[in-house]
C-alpha cells in the first residue's frame, strides 16, 4: 500500500478512549476548516466499530460548526437500536467540547430482494482523462503560496475529471459533473473500510457543482462555501480501489445554498451508492459575519 493511502487508512482507524467513545486526528488538505470527508469517513468508522455483522446501507450527518483541522475529534458513538436485520448508530463530533457534527447511520444484515438500477451514463473512458494532481501540478504557478503545497502533494484518492475546470479563471456551465476516481493502491478485503473511503471521497468535488451555472469557485475572493449536510446510501458491494464514476448535477440553488446529487457507479456500470448535499454558497465581502 502507498504511504499516502496507508496515511488515509490510519487516519479513519480511530483510538478507542472509553466505551464507545474514540478519537481521530485530522489533516490539513489547504481549506480553511477541515475536510468535511474525513469527518464523514471518521465518524462512519467510529459506528462501524460498535456494530458486528453488518453493513451500512445509509448515513445521515449535518455539519453543524467548522473544525479545525489542528485538533484532534472526539467522536461519541450512541447505540440507538439493534434489531434483527437493522441496526441504527448516532454519531456526535465534537472539538473543544462543542459539537461540530453529528450523523445518524443504518446497518442492515445480508438479505436478498428485488433488483433494478439506473443504467449508467455515457461518460469518456478514464484513459487519456488527466488526473486532477497532474493539472494541478501543471499550473502550480497558478495556485496561491499559501495552499500550493497542500493542493500539489501526492494523494490517496486519483481524480480524473471528464471535464476540469479552472478554478481561478471558471465559465459558466450546465450544473452537471463526472469524474472517475479510486484509492491509488490496493486496499484490504474490509467492506467496512471501503465504506468509510468512499465517504471520504464523496465530498470532493460534489459542492462545485451547483456553482457551474454561476461562473464561480470555492477559490474565488468573496466566496464561502461549505457542507452544510450529506447523505450517502450504500446499494451494493464494491471497492474503492477500482475505478468508479462519479456523475454529479445540481437540480437547484437558492437562498444561499446549492443542492447537489450524485450517483457512483462501477466500471461496469453496477451503481453502487448515491449521495445527496445541500451546501452554503454565499458570495459576500469577507468582513461580513453570518
Amino acid at each position: 500500500m502507498s504511504e499516502v493511502l496507508q496515511k488515509l487508512v490510519s487516519l479513519l482507524q480511530l483510538t478507542e478512549v472509553g466505551t464507545d467513545h474514540f478519537q481521530g486526528c485530522s489533516e490539513d488538505l489547504g481549506f480553511k476548516n477541515v475536510f468535511g470527508g474525513q469527518v464523514l469517513g471518521q465518524a462512519l468508522m467510529a459506528a462501524y466499530r460498535t456494530v458486528e455483522g453488518r453493513l451500512a446501507h445509509s448515513m445521515h450527518g449535518y455539519f453543524l460548526r467548522p473544525g479545525d483541522h489542528s485538533l484532534p475529534i472526539e467522536y461519541e458513538v450512541q447505540r440507538i437500536r439493534d434489531g434483527q436485520s437493522f441496526v441504527t448508530r448516532r454519531v456526535i463530533a465534537r472539538q473543544k467540547s462543542q459539537e461540530i457534527f453529528t450523523l445518524l447511520a443504518s446497518f442492515q444484515a445480508d438479505e436478498e430482494g428485488f433488483e433494478h438500477q439506473f443504467d449508467m451514463p455515457d461518460a469518456p473512458d478514464l484513459e487519456g482523462l488527466w488526473s486532477e494532481l497532474d493539472i494541478r501540478r501543471k499550473f502550480q504557478h497558478l495556485i496561491p503560496e499559501k495552499v500550493k503545497e497542500q493542493f500539489t502533494r501526492d494523494r490517496p484518492i486519483e481524480i480524473r475529471p471528464v471535464k476540469p475546470m479552472n478554478y481561478l479563471q471558471p465559465d459558466v456551465r450546465l450544473p452537471f459533473k463526472q469524474t472517475w476516481f479510486r484509492a491509488v493502491a490496493e486496499l484490504p478485503e474490509d467492506q467496512a473500510l471501503h465504506h468509510c473511503i468512499l465517504a471520504y471521497a464523496s465530498d470532493f468535488g460534489l459542492l462545485g457543482t451547483s456553482l457551474h451555472p454561476h461562473g464561480v469557485t470555492f477559490m474565488q475572493k468573496g466566496m464561502q462555501v461549505a457542507s452544510l449536510d450529506h447523505a450517502l446510501w450504500f446499494h451494493r458491494d464494491f471497492r474503492v480501489d477500482e475505478w468508479l464514476l462519479y456523475d454529479m448535477d445540481s437540480p437547484s440553488a437558492s437562498h444561499g445554498r446549492g443542492f447537489n446529487r450524485g450517483n457512483i457507479y462501477s466500471r461496469d456500470g453496477i451503481l453502487v451508492a448515491s449521495v445527496c448535499q445541500e451546501a452554503l454558497i454565499r458570495q459576500r465581502a469577507a468582513s461580513k459575519k453570518e
